[in-house]
């Protein structure tokens, strides 16, 4: 409680002290008189803190379980988790190649390496490629396209033979030479088989002019450009983590980069590798998060601890808050430790909030003991007012504040509750500090007396036009608020949990890539089935929804129409296979066999080119000039130009011999590795269903999850988490909201016994509340999962200034912006303010939102609290006993 001198200038009205008043005043003289003893005790107790914070250490990166999962849809996404565990807890590596052949062949021998660690990877299996693919690819086929493709290869036949039995330089040239052959014979012109030449001649200009050159066979034989899809691959694999780790999947992606560096799948040679998946996004996170966390923390001390020294105005009084300070953050971090086990994305904010508001309680307590030193020059005359001024305003804020964080106790948000819990029991932990440990470093370092009053006079004509003009500042700002609640009509809520990551890391840079294609399934939703018979009637209504794209079970994974495809391909496998035998194969030419082969199709091309005008003439006249530069360059211009045609080739020719080799596939043939994803060791089978549309549009994937609860109510996955964690969110912040409110309200009736000063209190609050909502509106700033916090938490903050201004008003305390208690909750709040500004520099976007909402709140709050408060309530109620002014 904050008093001054009584208006005949004698000594200060106190009234008589209530039990917390006593009680905070014994411990604080208790605490001074033995100084060294409490000194030591928490120097102990801070040691024993932060020996068990290090070793117990550890922070839950999973964004999916910031909520409860008692909730039934998160119980119906963990079902589908432990009935497929190889689906849960996965790396997923995406191999994106400049050619299919590239990307096929780097894929490849990234799976057999991983495979060969099975220390490392519990699964892997490639859920659209492998072996069993690329024999069957030509069974997935439409019949009419797969007839058109038979016919290509028929029509193909002398080159790919001759490609088959020399697969080198030479025999390239040679294959080449084909075409004129064909058109010496009139089996049509140049200009009839321009497409081959027209797809090697750049690549050869490539190769001599010493450019990277990536070339596609596949493109080359079909006549197409690649499909999208076709230079993307993808593994899926199921790390051993070390959960004693920080980063429990950091060895296993590790091995993948390095592996992919040593097998040279790197951007330079055509192939780019990269990991997303719940793995690498929960351990980039914590990178995320740690990034710059040093330099932040370092400045974000520096500017604290200035700051209190502008509040204090003395070296060592700034030693004796920092300290206690220091105390309290390291046994709060041990004791949240405790209560938690691990903190999360959200709960490891508490240090930020603690020192912010931590550092309040110290300020409050220091201030008021200068203004008293400066009244009582005698130490402990001083310390003793100033606990007997302090001790219920101090008592109320910790409650009040520590209301604020607990209100999300109750809520399944649990990703909040839990910073609730360890920073409302930090609240508890910074009061005590103040009381104890700072009482007793001030003992030990006796700071000197005041030599001026603490409070800021400079600040007369703004008490001055407070006090002559109030109704107009109270019903004003009523009315600017009023005006502005439209606004809130268009306040919005970030469901999306991907946007509070930094997009600029890998894992989440490479999630994003994916979710803007849609033929990505990054959106699908998952049902279970007791079987993979109950299966089918599930898909017959899921497939005539109009909102589905595609359903996809174990039973997709067997070709259609076999009967009618095999015959074809049987057919073609007996014409084509002979010549595609690697038995067939010739001995590797020498470099000089490479140069006449070169030069004899060189020679070829010109003569038969002769002057003929067209296009097709033009292009092999080209490739002449091109076989015989590449034929004078230096050897290793050859062997380059082997290294960027020939593996290619040999992918293509091996491919195809794979897809000649198809035979009746039914369930019971597909590999175990891709029905462990479809078919569980219980027998349960999954279904998953892709959305049509835009499977980013949040209104698409909406409508896309109600058509298909409607038929399976059970069912889970990304687009249902999303919307029903949403409304999780709300409800929470709605009830801890409420919860907050009136345990606030509560409290202040006990405490103040009066409705009226109970509503000056609280006006201010929801005033602050309601136009800290308006402003994140007018700057963009939406509420998401992270930054929902801060409302709250106003409510706890918030009130703890306004409690302090009440209750000096309540003791008669008139000029309230001239008194060391503005000096004390300005640079409270200005130290709170630096705190929420180092998450705002945050390179993590959640943590950063919510230094943003917090740092806005509290500006709003702050302002409320000194210049709106102060007009509410007026002259203090019985003026003739009320003194004018305090020091």
């Amino acid at each position: 409680m904050i008093t001054s001198q009584a208006p005949d200038g004698t000594a200060p009205t106190t009234p008589s002290p209530g039990p917390i008043t006593q009680a905070v005043v014994w411990l604080v003289l208790a605490c001074s008189r033995l100084a060294w003893p409490v000194v030591i005790i928490a120097a102990l107790v801070s040691w024993g803190a932060a020996h068990y914070s290090v070793t117990h250490f550890a922070i839950n990166t999973n964004t999916a379980d910031f909520i409860s999962a008692r909730l039934p849809w998160r119980q119906n996404l963990l079902k589908v988790d432990k009935t497929f565990p190889e689906r849960s807890n996965q790396i997923v590596v995406v191999v994106d190649g400049k050619t299919p052949e590239l990307a096929e062949a780097a894929t490849a021998q990234l799976t057999a390496r991983m495979k060969a660690k099975p220390d490392l990877f519990q699964f892997v299996a490639r859920p659209e490629g492998g072996d069993y693919f690329n024999r069957n690819g030509l069974l997935f086929l439409p019949t009419p396209v797969l007839k058109e493709t038979l016919q290509g290869l028929f029509r193909a036949q002398p080159f790919l033979s001759n490609l088959s039995a020399d697969p080198s330089l030479r025999g390239i040239a040679d294959s080449m030479g084909f075409i004129t052959k064909g058109v010496r014979s009139e089996a049509g012109t140049f200009d009839d088989f321009d497409r081959p030449m027209a797809a090697l001649n750049p690549a050869l200009e490539g190769v001599l002019a010493g450019k990277p050159v990536f070339f596609s066979w596949r493109s080359l034989v079909s006549g197409e450009a690649p499909d999208p899809r076709e230079l993307r691959r993808f593994i899926l694999a199921q790390p051993v983590l070390d959960y004693s780790a920080l980063k429990p999947g950091e060895v296993p992606s590790d091995f993948i980069r390095a592996t992919s560096r040593e097998l040279g799948l790197t951007e330079d040679k055509g192939v780019n590798v990269r990991l997303t998946g719940p793995v690498p996004l929960a351990d980039e996170e914590f990178s995320t998060v740690a990034d710059g966390i040093a330099l932040n923390s370092a400045l974000t001390a520096f500017l604290v601890m200035f700051l209190i020294w502008r509040a204090v105005h003395s070296f060592k009084i700034v030693i004796a808050v920092a300290l206690s300070v220091t105390v309290g953050l390291l046994v709060t971090a041990a004791v949240g430790l405790m209560m938690v086990g691990a903190l999360n994305l959200i709960s490891v904010a508490f240090a930020v909030l603690f020192v912010g508001i931590g550092v309040d309680f110290g300020i409050q307590f220091s201030v008021r003991y200068r203004a008293e030193r400066y009244a009582n020059p005698d130490f402990t005359t001083a310390l003793t007012k100033a606990a007997i001024r302090v001790s219920r305003p101090l008592s109320l804020a910790a409650i009040a504040t520590a209301a604020g964080f607990y209100s999300f106790l109750p809520t399944d948000y649990r990703g909040v509750s839990e910073l609730g819990l360890i920073a409302g029991t930090g609240m508890f932990i910074a009061f005590a500090a103040s009381i104890t440990v700072l009482p007793a470093l001030l003992t030990l370092i006796k700071p000197p007396p005041e030599k001026e009053p603490v409070g800021y006079l400079f600040l007369a004509p703004v008490d001055e036009f407070l006090t002559k003009h109030r109704y107009f500042v109270v019903f004003g700002t009523l009315a600017l608020a009023l005006a502005a609640t439209p606004l809130l009509a268009k306040l919005r809520f970030d469901f999306n949990p991907i946007n509070l990551r930094n997009p600029k890391v890998e894992s989440v840079a490479t999630l994003l890539d994916l979710m803007r294609h849609p033929d990505t399934d990054t959106n699908t939703i998952n049902i279970l089935a007791p079987s993979l018979d109950a299966t089918v009637p599930l898909v017959e209504r899921l497939e005539k929804l109009p909102v589905v794209a595609r359903v996809t079970t174990l039973n997709s994974l067997v070709p259609p129409d076999q009967e009618e495809k095999l015959p074809l391909i049987e057919k073609a496998a007996t014409q084509l296979g002979p010549m595609l035998d690697p038995g067939r194969r010739l001995d590797k030419p020498t470099d000089a066999e490479d140069i006449a082969g070169l030069r004899k199709a060189a020679s070829a091309f010109t003569a038969t080119a002769g002057d003929t005008q067209g296009k097709g003439a033009d292009d092999a006249r080209r490739l002449a000039k091109l076989l015989n530069a590449l034929a004078d360059a230096p050897a290793e211009v050859r062997e380059a130009a082997r290294k960027a045609l020939l593996p290619g080739l040999d992918t293509m020719l091996d491919l195809l011999r794979q897809s000649l080799s198809a035979k009746k596939t039914t369930v019971a043939t597909i590999p175990t590795d891709l029905t462990r994803l479809w078919v569980a060791a219980n027998g349960s089978a999954l279904i998953e269903v892709a959305p049509k549309g835009d499977p980013n549009d949040n209104q698409n994937l909406v409508r896309f999850s109600q058509a298909v609860q409607q038929i399976a109510p059970d069912a889970t996955g990304e687009p249902i988490a999303l919307q029903e964690s949403g409304k999780t969110v709300v409800q929470a912040f709605l009830q801890a909201g409420t919860c907050a409110f009136l345990s606030i309200a509560v409290l202040l009736w006990i405490v103040l016994r009066r409705v009226s000063d109970v509503l000056m209190t609280l006006v201010p609050l929801l005033l602050a509340g309601v136009v800290t909502l308006e402003l994140t509106v007018l700057l963009g700033l939406p509420l998401n999962f992270a930054n929902i916090i801060a409302l709250p938490l106003l409510l706890g903050l918030g009130v703890a200034f306004k409690i302090y201004f009440v209750m000096a008003w309540r003791a008669g305390t008139t000029h309230l912006l001239q008194s060391s208690l503005t000096r004390a909750v300005f640079f409270s709040a200005m130290t709170t303010a630096v705190a929420f500004g180092s998450l705002w520099l945050s390179n993590h976007p959640g943590t950063s939102s919510m230094g943003k909402l917090l740092a806005l709140s509290l500006v709003c709050t702050l302002l409320a609290a000194i210049l709106f408060q102060p007009a509410l309530m007026g002259p203090p109620r019985h003026p003739e006993a009320a003194p004018q002014k305090e020091n």
